[in-house]
């Protein structure tokens, strides 16, 4: 039989066709297909060492027996613990499949190709893939001090008037400043009310200084979006939420997928978040392992940014390399180039014995043992 010609490949949205996806932190799977390396320690993705409450395994076993059935689509037992958690209504809750679903969520509702989308240099990548996704133009302000600049980002809104959204990471991914939460409120009181303010908080649990829920009883035009991926360790369901007005939130359901939380992830969430005490020692523990690895970043002459979230991000020469070398040990550390950070790793804060084979590998390659 003669061979069918090949189907022409449908071309893409323009913008999509040079969009690069998104890098995830390598998994400990994908590294030992590789190399063959089996004592693997994984500090590049952010998650919390300690596991999740033992809330959740007691309100996972219980939803065992009801897989066969679809969750509560409209999630109604976890928005309203999270109303009442931050005092708010249900109706300004919006539950997605993590954090990144709820981004994606609000670009889809609120921003078409004509429009533009406002973000720091050096804040989470994602960011810029969504503009490009919605064909939107996406204005990079440049950072200073690896730090959102908000004058510059009130600049760049004011002049530019087909902005329709601002993206404000705070504590930032993947530099770990912070902004003090009056700069934030004075930038929202400068901006055209008209433009949305989506505040990322992926790491506030591990900030709470942070916290800018009261911006939202201030400004219709303010979202908070946050995640049980980090804090509450349960990145491996993808649960995130959104806090804003009753008005956005509507539109974000009109275009939220059914189903979107699943009902594990629905049980453990709702139960993760009554448990404050594991939230606060998961946050004691972070703030003492990072001191500890900044003073052993500092005893091996080596630069880094001053972190307010469960990770560091630090200057070394030759970064590429020497990520190789500790993928070589069985230590995974996030590189930094697709930021344009080619000096720069960034490393999860994890538990002592892990931070310590950390530093007595990354010591021994500087040394040039272990090349």
């Amino acid at each position: 039989m003669p061979k069918k010609e090949a189907q022409a490949i449908l071309p893409a949205y323009p913008s999509i066709e040079t969009l690069a996806p998104y890098q995830i932190g390598k998994p400990i799977e994908e590294l030992t297909r590789e190399m063959g390396v089996t004592d693997v320690i994984k500090l590049a993705s952010n998650e919390n060492p300690y596991g999740s409450s033992p809330r959740v395994t007691l309100a996972i076993t219980q939803e065992l027996d009801k897989l066969a059935r679809y969750p509560d689509g409209n999630g109604f037992g976890l928005k309203q613990k999270l109303a009442d958690f931050y005092e708010v209504s249900p109706n300004q809750v919006t539950l997605g499949n993590g954090a990144n679903d709820i981004l994606d969520l609000l670009a889809r509702s609120f921003v078409g190709h004509k429009d533009a989308m406002v973000y720091s240099q050096f804040a989470f990548i994602v960011y810029g893939i969504l503009a490009k996704a919605q064909g939107a133009l996406g204005i990079e302000v440049p950072a200073v001090h690896f730090a959102h600049d908000l004058a510059a980002m009130q600049q760049a809104v004011v002049k530019n008037t087909q902005t329709k959204m601002v993206f404000i990471a705070n504590p930032n991914n993947p530099t770990g400043t912070v902004l003090e939460i009056e700069e934030v409120r004075n930038f929202i009181a400068n901006i055209p009310p008209s433009v949305l303010v989506v505040i990322d908080e992926a790491y506030v649990e591990y900030c709470p200084a942070a916290n800018h829920r009261a911006l939202l009883d201030e400004f219709a035009n303010v979202v908070i979006v946050r995640t049980f991926s980090k804090a509450y360790g349960l990145a491996g369901l993808r649960i995130g939420y959104a806090l804003s007005s009753e008005s956005v939130a509507e539109m974000l359901n009109r275009v939220r997928q059914p189903f979107n939380v699943s009902r594990l992830g629905l049980a453990a969430a709702t139960a993760a978040i009554d448990d404050t005490a594991f939230i606060e020692r998961s946050n004691q523990l972070n703030i003492e392992q990072r001191r500890w690895l900044g003073s052993q970043f500092d005893a091996l002459g080596l630069g880094f940014i001053k972190s307010a979230a469960n990770f560091i991000m630090v200057e070394i020469d030759n970064a590429s390399s020497i990520n190789q070398a500790l993928l070589a040990q069985g230590v995974i550390v996030r590189p930094l180039q697709n930021y344009g950070l080619d000096n720069w790793l960034r490393v999860s804060v994890g538990t002592p014995e892990d931070n310590l084979r950390l530093i007595d590998t990354l010591r021994s390659i500087l040394n040039n043992d272990a090349l």
